[in-house]
C-alpha cells in the first residue's frame, strides 16, 4: 500500500520534515517515491508546504495519508478540495483556488522558536568553559 507520511529531516533537536509518498513497508528515513512537500514545526506558525495537483493525483490513485500529513492536508484545504474533486470538480478549478489561497496567506516568519546556537556557543562548548573553568 502507498502511504503519504512525513520523513524527518534536520539536525538533533531541530526537525523539520519531508512530505513523501512512499511504499507503506519502507524506514521512516528510507527510499520514497516522490517528495510532494514540507513541514516545519519550529516556525511560528508551523510552515505546510504542499505541492497540491500532486497530493491530489496520489489521493486519487489510493494512496492513503498518515495522520499527521491528513492533519497538515485539513490545515491546508487539500482533503476538502480531494473531497470535491471526488464530486466531480475539475482539477484546474481546484489548483488555481489553491494557489489563490496560497498567495492569500499570512507570511510565516522564518524565524523558529528555537534557534540553533552560534558557533562555539552549544552545549559542548559551555561544558568545555566550565570544566577548564574548574581546573
Amino acid at each position: 500500500m502507498v502511504r503519504i507520511r512525513l520523513r524527518r529531516v534536520g539536525l538533533k533537536k531541530q526537525p523539520s520534515y519531508r512530505i513523501v509518498v512512499v511504499n507503506q513497508r519502507t524506514a521512516r528515513s528510507g527510499e520514497y517515491i516522490e517528495n510532494i512537500g514540507h513541514h516545519n514545526p519550529r516556525t511560528e506558525p508551523s510552515t505546510d508546504v504542499l505541492d497540491e495537483e500532486r497530493a491530489l493525483y496520489w489521493l486519487s490513485v489510493g494512496a492513503q495519508p498518515s495522520d499527521a500529513v491528513s492533519s497538515i492536508m485539513r490545515r491546508t484545504g487539500t482533503l476538502e478540495r480531494f473531497e470535491r474533486m471526488r464530486k466531480g470538480e475539475a482539477l484546474e478549478t481546484l489548483l488555481q483556488e489553491a494557489a489563490a489561497a496560497k498567495a492569500s496567506a499570512a507570511p510565516v516568519s522564518q524565524k523558529t522558536r528555537r534557534p540553533s546556537p552560534a558557533a562555539g556557543q552549544g552545549r559542548k562548548a559551555a561544558a568545555a568553559a566550565a570544566e577548564e573553568a574548574a581546573s
